[in-house]
């Protein structure tokens, strides 16, 4: 994973700068942090235990482009509508999960109960990517006055960096070979080796304006992954009818962002 991390770090950075030389946008960053619910093959759909027991955490770095200011001029751009309503964010996060079953199957006391009981899973995601922000409210206005409050909503892409891990308590047998700790739902069904995936990222969110050069967010994410490997996990959706979903989370996360003169 650190290598993963280094390399979309520079990969933002020379974005970033090439979008200073070449555009005179001006540039806002900062850094988020929360918690994550992690939607995958561990646990039963819809069941409380298992969306309240599998969550983790995430942090990330982020960048905007501000089209509503010039860094060349330290002045406005041309009021336009994309300039007044718009911001190009580009970030690098991490999050990190532990997985568990939960729910009525793991709850039985049989063979295929205790062992999904005594699965235990974790998954590390390394992303890097682009949203386009809609602010609704007038960006320029947001700007010049502390105390307001700016909602916005965003849509993008995020290209990740993923790497599973699974054990069984009942025994030092490898899942997924071990037909004695592995339930047969998932027999065969394992990839631990880790991959990459391309994701949707789709937010809702509002800034408050803390000072002219610094404002506090809140952000409420979905974030679905084009792969069902993410958390290691991929039973036979034309055997098991319930996995007809890819691995998918929710992230609610707070962050700092600093405008840069």
């Amino acid at each position: 994973m650190p290598k993963y991390f280094i390399a979309s770090l520079l990969m933002v950075l020379g974005f970033s700068g090439q979008a200073t030389a070449q555009l005179g946008f001006s540039h806002e960053i900062g850094a988020i942090v929360g918690p994550v619910a992690f939607q995958s093959d561990y646990g039963e759909r819809h069941d409380f235990k298992t969306n309240a027991g599998n969550t983790g955490i995430g942090v990330g770095l982020i960048h905007y482009l501000n089209f509503a200011y010039r860094a060349e001029c330290n002045c406005y751009a041309p009021e336009t509508f994309f300039n007044d309503h718009f911001k190009l964010r580009s970030e690098l996060s991490f999050n990190k999960t532990k997985l568990n079953h939960e729910g009525e199957w793991a709850d039985k006391n049989n063979t295929f109960g205790r062992q999904l009981k005594a699965m235990q899973g974790e998954t590390s995601v390394t992303n890097i990517g682009v949203q386009l922000e809609f602010f609704p409210l007038s960006i320029r206005e947001f700007s010049a006055s502390p105390g307001k409050l700016a909602p916005f909503i965003s849509l993008g892409g995020q290209f990740s960096f993923y790497n599973p891990k699974a054990y069984s308590t009942l025994g030092p047998g490898k899942l997924g070979d071990d037909p004695t700790i592995t339930p047969v739902k998932y027999f065969d069904a394992f990839d631990q080796e880790g991959g990459t995936t391309w994701s949707v990222v789709g937010s809702i969110g509002t800034r408050y304006k803390l000072t002219v050069l610094s404002d506090l967010m809140i952000d409420l994410r979905w974030q679905y992954y084009f792969s069902n490997w993410v958390d290691g996990l991929n039973p036979n959706p034309d055997v098991y009818k319930e996995n007809k979903a890819n691995d998918w989370l929710v992230w609610l996360n707070v962050g700092y962002i600093y405008y840069l003169d």
